[in-house]
């Protein structure tokens, strides 16, 4: 059951009204709304309440249900680090989620195109990475016990989802397998989740003259000087640009004048920097007395007078805009304006929220240089921002001023991360004609909110790291709320893998299930055995999530699983055969797509019976 007092999401109620979900349209943080909804017998509840006030709400319902049903689940989505801590410290079961720490690395990988994804399985590093099949084989021949994930034909594009190891593929197909560093290595799969280049000095030159080789840095001096003052001109008003223009057309004028018109007793003329000296002193008033109109022609002396009035004005209304632009907000965006204007092959980040600001600090603590764009010179993350000193653009990233400001065409990616869907969109497209022939070598990655979105924007417009908040965070809520233990999620070839962990219960659907007879697009990475004589209860203490990613709740089992316990210091065996069967108790580290992975999760804790859960509808999950 769904409670929302929006009455705006017409779409979500139309695909909870095909999956058969009742909805009461009613404010949750009101007394007694719950209550109507069946709060008395739930077994969890989900806060994932969004917009200005949406943590503030999240925390009132969560703190509400706490108090009304201790007993029950409850999963708060909650971006205040310090609010989530309290929460979750609170020993009733639930979890408290960030949902910027969670979507973070799937987004900076993408900004680093990184071929690889690291996994930590029970303190095992396992790294799921991508590779080209160097020879059409079947992918046993390949890659050997390497779990393949996915392969994508090329050119049609064709992808299979946790294929057979006897799926044959053809030479250059985009394969992704999971694997220890040891056996990728020994199979001739690369892994560079380690290789992060580190950040450059301040004297790392690139482009036309500079060092070619420096990927990424500061650019030299007079082109940082060049970039700097363009970058003033552009901030500064048009007004302060008409009275420069003015007082330089003056000066020309009237060194053209004097240089025809002036003359001494003999009839010598002034040359032209001489002219353009007495010019320039005639309208700064200083006066020096080394030249005089007193002996001049009369034209040539109302000259003077004119020039000295206009001088007067001239002068005084840059300062007056100099002044203006020194005392107002400009200053802080004209230095992060001139800041950007020193770097090269950084990050572009668009949007200064949550999930923006932690993208951006987690690519400065991988060494990459981060310059933000951000339409709001009053953002509450700006701090966190200047803390690293990440240069900050202020404008509308929808137009291309700003970026480039921001120096789009000299960046390694953009990251496009503002809450708009469609000003992400406009962004990204922006962003995409102004990089121009080099689209393809820059990789351009947008924040959207619904995954079908995500997935047509991605094929129509044609870009290649569209990513959904809803696919890459709703398994963690599903996860929590169901009690399963989500350990991360990945993108791979653009579907949602997870990593779970389980452990078997007693008389579940798994027990004494053999592992070829599991979902055919789930894999087992690696299984951690019970022991035996030591009579353990469900209800004990699961682990918390070691990423600092999610505050579990130590989610308790509603079953016994005998007389068998899971042994923390035994080995993990990776990876398992296919004729190795469950037993209760057990402990199993699998990875596949986000809705059969759910499943089976599910399914440990469940008496036997036949799912009835509709998975191929649109939007399911």
């Amino acid at each position: 059951m769904v409670v929302d007092d929006d009455r705006g999401h017409r779409r979500g109620a139309h695909v909870l009204e095909t999956w058969g979900v009742p909805l009461v349209e009613a404010d949750p943080t009101v007394p007694g709304s719950l209550d109507a909804a069946g709060l008395g017998t739930a077994r969890a509840v989900v806060c994932v309440m969004g917009g200005d006030q949406g943590d503030l709400r999240n925390l009132h319902v969560a703190l509400h249900v706490r108090e009304q049903r201790p007993d029950v689940r409850v999963v708060t989505s909650l971006g205040n680090a310090a609010i989530g801590r309290a929460v979750a410290a609170d020993p009733g079961p639930g979890a408290v989620l960030d949902v910027a720490a969670l979507v973070t690395p799937a987004l900076v990988e993408a900004c680093l195109r990184s071929p690889a994804h690291a996994l930590d399985v029970a303190g095992t590093r396992f790294v799921a990475a991508g590779t080209a099949a160097r020879a059409p084989a079947t992918l046993r021949a390949l890659y050997g016990d390497l779990a393949p994930l996915a392969v994508t034909a090329e050119p049609d594009g064709t992808t299979h989802l946790c294929p057979s190891r006897d799926h044959r593929v053809r030479s250059g197909d985009r394969v992704t397998v999971l694997g220890t560093d040891e056996e990728l290595a020994g199979a001739g799969v690369e892994t560079a989740t380690a290789a992060t280049p580190r950040r450059r000095g301040p004297r790392t030159r690139r482009g036309a003259g500079f060092d070619a080789d420096a990927t990424h840095g500061r650019a030299g001096a007079l082109q940082r000087a060049a970039a700097a003052i363009l970058a003033l001109g552009r901030e500064s008003d048009r007004g302060l640009r008409w009275a420069i223009a003015a007082l330089a057309g003056l000066l020309v004028v009237s060194t053209g004048v004097i240089t025809l018109g002036y003359h001494y007793p003999d009839g010598r003329g002034l040359g032209v920097v001489d002219a353009l000296y007495f010019t320039v002193e005639s309208v700064a008033t200083v006066g020096f007395g080394d030249y005089s109109f007193a002996d001049q022609a009369v034209w040539l002396r109302l000259w003077a007078v004119f020039l000295m009035l206009a001088g007067v004005v001239t002068t005084a209304i840059p300062i007056a805009y100099f002044t203006d632009m020194l005392i107002s907000r400009r200053l802080s965006t004209t230095a992060g304006r001139r800041a950007a204007a020193a770097s090269v092959g950084h990050v572009v980040i668009v949007g200064l929220g949550a999930v923006g600001v932690s993208v951006a600090e987690a690519l400065h603590a991988r060494g990459r240089d981060v310059v933000v764009v951000e339409s709001d010179p009053a953002n509450r993350h700006l701090p966190r921002a200047r803390a690293l000193r990440i240069p900050v653009v202020f404008g509308d990233a929808t137009t291309t001023g700003a970026l480039r400001d921001a120096r789009v065409g000299l960046a390694a990616a953009v990251a496009v991360t503002t809450s708009d869907d469609m000003a992400n969109i406009e962004t990204g497209l922006a962003v995409r004609d102004l990089l121009g022939e080099q689209r393809a070598e820059v990789p351009v990655v947008l924040r959207l909110f619904d995954r079908e979105l995500a997935r047509t924007v991605s094929r129509r417009f044609g870009f290649g790291s569209v990513r959904s908040i809803v696919e890459l965070a709703a398994p963690w809520f599903v996860g929590a709320a169901l009690g399963l233990d989500v350990l991360g999620t990945f993108p791979v070839h653009g579907q949602a893998f997870l990593l779970g962990r389980l452990r078997v219960g007693a008389g579940s659907a798994l027990d004494g299930l053999a592992m070829r007879d599991l979902s055919l697009r789930t894999r087992v990475v690696a299984l951690r055995r019970a022991t035996d004589d030591r009579a353990t209860d469900d209800r004990a203490t699961d682990d918390r999530a070691t990423d600092g990613r999610a505050t579990d709740d130590r989610a308790t089992d509603d079953r016994a699983t005998g007389d068998r316990a899971t042994d923390d210091g035994a080995p993990l065996e990776h990876p398992p055969r296919r004729d190795t069967r469950f037993a209760a108790g057990d402990e199993a580290f699998l990875v596949g797509p986000d809705e059969e992975l759910l499943e089976v999760l599910a399914r440990s804790r469940a008496a036997p019976s036949a799912s009835t859960r509709d998975t191929t509808a649109p939007g399911a999950r």
